[in-house]
């Protein structure tokens, strides 16, 4: 892979292999590949302070994710249920596909 890609995904399970969040697992559900940020569910998470809309709704501190630097996760093989580093494999009808290097198997995004 080029310097810059990510053989991330929206939806891959990965874990947090360094920050106030090290050890913990989520799902990607947005990736700024130009920034080269993702935020993580339930991983980062700031308050948010919120002023109030109108003069008869008070204001409100929201939780919510902050992004992660990709550099900073790592894809959680379904498989082996280990961290992993992946590859890419060509299938015979010559689709592309990631590939798990611990135990060689397909890793394929859920989509919900």
């Amino acid at each position: 892979m080029r310097q810059g890609q990510t053989s991330l995904r929206i939806n891959d399970q990965v874990e947090v292999i360094a920050g106030k969040d090290k050890g913990r697992v989520g799902k990607i559900l947005r990736i700024d590949r130009s920034k080269k940020r993702a935020v993580v569910e339930r991983i980062n998470m700031i308050r948010k302070h919120q002023k109030p809309i109108d003069a008869n709704q008070p204001g409100q501190m929201i939780d919510r994710e902050a992004s992660v630097h990709i550099s900073n996760l790592k894809l959680v093989c379904p498989e082996c249920a280990e961290t992993v580093r992946t590859g890419i494999k060509f299938l015979e009808d010559g689709a592309k596909v990631r590939v798990c290097k611990k135990c060689g198997a397909t890793i394929e995004t859920a989509k919900n």
